[in-house]
C-alpha cells in the first residue's frame, strides 16, 4: 500500500513575489522594477490561495491598497501584524472570543515603529487566546495549520504570522514573544525568529504595565538577512540608548567563539531523540566553523520553572478578572478557554507565593548573566520535542493534561523572557514526519549582533530547507514506496 503523502500547503508560484525575501522585494520596489501595489495584490492572491491554513484573523486588503507607503527601509513589502497589536481601522481581539470586535482608532506604540519601516499591512495574523498557548488552536474556531504538514501545529503564539511567512504569502511578518512566541512558531515552521533584548524596540501598551516585562516585539522571516535588516531599520527610527546598537549585520563574524551547550531543560523533562540529534549536529557544524562548543550547566536555579508557571497563571488571572479595564470594554470572561481559565485558577491557589516569585524572576537577569559568563553564546533546543500534531495542545482538553503537555514541550524559551536576554531560533533539522526542527542560540543582554553573525554562518554552511521542494520530494517517496 502506498505511503500516505504529507499534505503540504504553500503559495509559492511564478508571480512577481517569486521566492524573494523582504530585502530583495524592497530593493526591486525602490528601484522601480516592481510596483508596490502589484506586489501587495500578488500577496493577497497568495493569501487567498492558502486560506485553508486559517492563518489570517482579519483581512484588510482594500485598506492596505489605500495605505501603501512611500518610504521606509521595507517600502512596499507586504506583511501582517499579529492580532494583539492595535492598527487603526482593524480590530484587535487577542485571539479570544471574550474580546468584542471593534476597530482600533489609532495605531499602537509599537505598530507605529513597525509601520515606519514602510510595510504594507495586509491585515492581522492569528494567535491563540491572549498568546498563552504554544499552538494556534481554539475552542470554537478552526486551528491554524502548519504549511509543511497540515496535520501539525504551526506553533504559537505568533502561529498565524509564521504560517503565512512559511507558506510564501509574505516574506516577513510581525511576531512578539512572552514565553517563546517568536521562537516556537519559527521552529515549527522552519523560519528565523529572533527575540530581541528587553527594551530593544518600543514596547506595546500591555507590556509596559507588567511587573516583570517578559514581552519583546519582533518578526519571523525566511532569511537571516531579513531579520538583520529589520533590526537595523528599527534602530533607524528609534533606539534605546541604554543598549548597545546592533547596527546592520551583513554576514558571519570572523572570530572563533566559545559556545555553551545545554541539552535538557530546567524542568527535568528530557529532550527527545530527534531534537537532541539536531542540536548535536549543529554543535558539530559550529565546531567545524572554528567555534568551541562545550557542555555547560543551566544558568539559573531550578525554582525558575515554578516561578515562571506562576507568573503565567498570574497574567491569565488578571486578564480574566480585569479584562474589561485592561483588554477591552465589553470583555466577556465567560468566553475564555480552558487554558486561560485553568491558569487563572492555578494562580488563585498559589497567589500567596507572588512576592517571592516576582523577586526571583527579577533576579534571574543577574543569575543568567553570571551563569553564561565566559561564553559568547549558548546552544540549546527551542522545544523539548518535535512539533506535535494538532490536538496535542488543544484548549478543548481539560487543564491538567493540557498544562502537563505544555510543560513537557515549552521548557527552554521562557528563560530569555524573564532574563530579558536575546534568543534566536534557526531551522537546522527535520523530523521523521518532515517537520522542521529549530535550535536556539542565546546570548548576553544586548548582544543580538553575535546571534545574527552565528545565524549567517549556519545559514551559509547549511542553507534552510525550502517548502517548495517538500511536496515534490514527498510524492516521489510515496510513489517509490
Amino acid at each position: 500500500m502506498p505511503a500516505k503523502t504529507p499534505t503540504t500547503l504553500h503559495a509559492f508560484r511564478d508571480d512577481i513575489l517569486a521566492d524573494h525575501d523582504a530585502v530583495a522585494l524592497s530593493r526591486l520596489i525602490q528601484g522601480g522594477e516592481l510596483g508596490a501595489r502589484e506586489v501587495a495584490m500578488a500577496a493577497v492572491a497568495r493569501a487567498q490561495a492558502v486560506g485553508a491554513l486559517n492563518a489570517v484573523e482579519y483581512e484588510a486588503y482594500e485598506l492596505a491598497l489605500r495605505r501603501i507607503p512611500r518610504a521606509g527601509a521595507f517600502c512596499g513589502v507586504p506583511t501582517f501584524v499579529k492580532d494583539n497589536t492595535d492598527v487603526s481601522g482593524m480590530p484587535t481581539r487577542h485571539g479570544s472570543d471574550a474580546v468584542p470586535s471593534r476597530l482600533a482608532v489609532k495605531d499602537g506604540a509599537f505598530a507605529k515603529q513597525y509601520m515606519a519601516q514602510g510595510f504594507t499591512v495586509l491585515g492581522k495574523s492569528r494567535l491563540p487566546e491572549f498568546g498563552f498557548n504554544a499552538t494556534t488552536e481554539f475552542i470554537r474556531q478552526q486551528p491554524t495549520l502548519n504549511p509543511w504538514n497540515t496535520e501539525y501545529s504551526s506553533g504559537a503564539s505568533s502561529g498565524g504570522s509564521a504560517a503565512l511567512v512559511a507558506a510564501g504569502v509574505v516574506p516577513i511578518a510581525h511576531a512578539n514573544d512572552g514565553g517563546g512566541s517568536i521562537r516556537i512558531p519559527a521552529a515549527c515552521c522552519g523560519l528565523v525568529g529572533l527575540k530581541p533584548t528587553r527594551g530593544r524596540f518600543i514596547d506595546g501598551e500591555q507590556a509596559r504595565s507588567l511587573p516583570v516585562n517578559i514581552v519583546s516585539e519582533g518578526v519571523v522571516t525566511r532569511s537571516v538577512r531579513d531579520t538583520a535588516h529589520f533590526f537595523a531599520g528599527m534602530e533607524g527610527t528609534w533606539r534605546n540608548r541604554k543598549l548597545k546598537p546592533v547596527g546592520l549585520v551583513e554576514g558571519p563574524g570572523k572570530r572563533g567563539l566559545r559556545i555553551g551547550l545545554v541539552h535538557d531543560s530546567i524542568n527535568g523533562h528530557a529532550t527527545d531523540t530527534e531534537t537532541r540529534e539536531t542540536v548535536n549536529a549543529t554543535a558539530r557544524l559550529l565546531d567545524s566553523l572554528g567555534h568551541r562548543v562545550e557542555e555547560m550547566p543551566l544558568p539559573v536555579k531550578p525554582s525558575f520553572a515554578d516561578d515562571f508557571s506562576l507568573y503565567w497563571g498570574m497574567l491569565a488571572f488578571f486578564v480574566s478578572r480585569f479584562g474589561e479595564k485592561t483588554v477591552a470594554p465589553g470583555f466577556d470572561a465567560t468566553q475564555i478557554d480552558n487554558l486561560s481559565r485553568g491558569l487563572a485558577d492555578m494562580y488563585r491557589r498559589g497567589m500567596y507565593r507572588t512576592p517571592l516569585m516576582l523577586y526571583r524572576l527579577r533576579k534571574s537577569q543577574a543569575q543568567y548573566a553570571a551563569g553564561i559568563r565566559g561564553y559568547d553564546a549558548v546552544l540549546s533546543p527551542v522545544l523539548a520535542h518535535v512539533t506535535p500534531k494538532l490536538g496535542h495542545l488543544s484548549p478543548k482538553q481539560e487543564f491538567g493534561p493540557l498544562f502537563d503537555n505544555l510543560l513537557r514541550y515549552v521548557s527552554f524559551t521562557p528563560l530569555n523572557n524573564a532574563c530579558g536576554s536575546p534568543g534566536i531560533s534557526l531551522p537546522m533539522g527535520s523530523s521523521a514526519a518532515g517537520l522542521p526542527i529549530g535550535v536556539q542560540l542565546s546570548a548576553a543582554h544586548g548582544d543580538e549582533r553575535t546571534l545574527l553573525e552565528l545565524a549567517y554562518a549556519l545559514e551559509e554552511a547549511q542553507p534552510w530547507r525550502r517548502i517548495q521542494d517538500t511536496g515534490a520530494k514527498a510524492k516521489r517517496r510515496a510513489r517509490a514506496a
